[in-house]
């Protein structure tokens, strides 16, 4: 097996990716598909149907040029499947699908205190537990022999035909689960949900080998391994600790795309206080692979990004006239262009806040170089909420968004600031579960802080944010 391919299957919110990978760590192969969302006979639903057409597809693809030993799963937070026997019991919902005042105040009425499990109220469906009393409403009554399988160990069994739990995806703001306690909420055993909980396994635990089914689907050898798999920020985390500048630090990785999710591992064995952390904007407690809990912040990054300036979320990446764009700040700071949070509300560091523009340029280049300002205050507000000091690894889709990165160093003087230009961390933090010891794909590269002075526009959304409250 020491000389077969891996793939890494993550899927996010707004898009899948698999990606092909040999012993060596290098990446032979890379596709992604843009995930849709279909209609349930009373909400929306995740395509997951579509998704595994796809999935199928493109792993009998990679069975033709490569022999894959290891399937690794790795996906969002806030996506769970009901499966009953050998079939999907209901559409998983998805987690945008907004549930009734009713059902809020019904649901809010019955969680744990952010003391204990260090999740946020969110809105919509992103308390995981949010989406299981609505689906037991619609769905149920359920029978007995019914599972709830979170969202990389839904694929972890659709591909071994095991089932497993894995507490990183129980522990990032599902409100099923109590991180300091390293037990289920008390709002998972009174509804009855964590005893429909499979056992628990570590995330590179070995579920055992793909199905019959899926060998005659795809052509994958019968002895393809399917691991338990993991929470995707969380292979994120596990992928920063594999560079030296990141590893024996108190350091923070801020991973970009949809949503932003700064995660701190403080040094040592400090402790992790929920009480310091602010429930109100967008705090809360993840686990790691260990068990451990990582004091954690989050904002919707990307889609403030869509909302902010009708840009598509790939548009700030783009590198080839980012001089251009520095060079315009200073005049279009001198016109008194600004945007002030929140695009996106109901999360963030400043949920109640409507985000409005001052003096919007009409030129989308423009545009996108105050929303690089506009995502470096967000992220710095954030990241003071959790405390982060010492290092930070900015990776993902926006750690090529150059006027967003540098200011966030000139932001933060007193840390080392990283990027990650290696387009596969996620994937790269699975492939740790295979082998600790696996090499980064590319060394991180430091930041230097931008040399425009922008601290009039700073102080200024500081004093609107300030008034606006948080």
């Amino acid at each position: 097996m020491e000389d077969r391919c891996t793939v890494v299957f993550d899927v996010g919110k707004t898009n899948a990716k698999l990606t092909l990978w040999d012993a060596q760590g290098h990446c032979l192969e890379r596709r992604v598909r843009r995930n849709d969302v279909t209609q349930a006979p009373e909400y929306r639903a995740l395509d997951v149907h579509g998704l595994e057409e796809w999935l199928a597809h493109t792993l009998s693809e990679y069975a033709r040029r490569a022999t894959i030993g290891v399937l690794i799963p790795v996906g969002h937070g806030a996506a769970a499947a009901l499966v009953q026997g050998d079939h999907l019991f209901a559409l998983p919902m998805d987690y945008e699908d907004e549930p009734s005042p009713g059902e809020r105040a019904a649901y809010d009425s019955q969680r744990d205190a952010f003391a204990h499990t260090g999740s946020p109220a969110l809105p919509a469906g992103l308390n995981l537990g949010m989406q299981l009393h609505r689906l037991e409403r619609l769905t149920g009554p359920w029978p007995e022999d019914l599972f709830i399988l979170t969202w990389p160990q839904y694929w972890a069994w659709r591909l071994s035909g095991v089932m497993a739990s894995e507490v990183t995806s129980l522990g990032c703001h599902t409100d099923l689960w109590r991180p300091l306690e390293n037990r289920f909420s008390d709002l998972a055993v009174r509804r009855g949900w964590a005893r429909r909980m499979p056992p628990r396994h570590h995330a590179r635990a070995a579920l055992g080998s793909i199905t019959r089914e899926w060998t005659a689907r795809t052509g994958l050898p019968g002895d393809c391994v399917v691991l338990c798999g993991l929470h995707d920020s969380n292979a994120a985390l596990l992928a920063a600790r594999g560079h030296a500048d990141i590893a024996a630090h108190d350091a923070t990785v801020l991973s970009t795309g949809t949503w932003f999710v700064a995660m701190r591992s403080p040094s040592g064995n400090a402790a992790v206080d929920a009480s310091a952390l602010s429930e109100a904007r967008d705090c809360l407690i993840n686990v790691d692979v260990h068990g451990a809990a990582i004091p954690s912040a989050r904002f919707m990054g990307g889609r403030e990004a869509e909302l902010l300036a009708a840009l598509d979320i790939h548009a700030l990446r783009h590198t080839d006239d980012s001089q251009r764009l520095i060079d315009r700040l200073p005049a279009l700071l001198k016109s008194g262009a600004a945007a002030f949070p929140s695009f996106k509300q109901g999360c963030g560091p400043f949920p109640q806040s409507r985000g409005t523009w001052r003096n919007k340029p009409e030129d989308p280049a423009d545009q996108r170089a105050i929303t690089g300002l506009y995502l470096a205050l967000l992220a710095d507000t954030s990241l003071g909420l959790i405390g982060s000091q010492d290092r930070l690894l900015i990776e993902g889709r926006f750690a090529e968004a150059v006027i967003f990165t540098r200011a966030l160093a000139a932001l933060r003087p007193a840390q080392k600031i990283f990027v990650s230009h290696a387009h596969d961390d996620v994937p790269y933090g699975a492939l740790r579960l295979v082998n600790a010891d696996l090499p980064a794909p590319a060394p991180l590269t430091e930041i230097e802080p931008l040399d425009v002075d922008f601290r009039v526009f700073t102080e200024e959304w500081r004093a609107h944010t300030a008034r606006a409250g948080t």
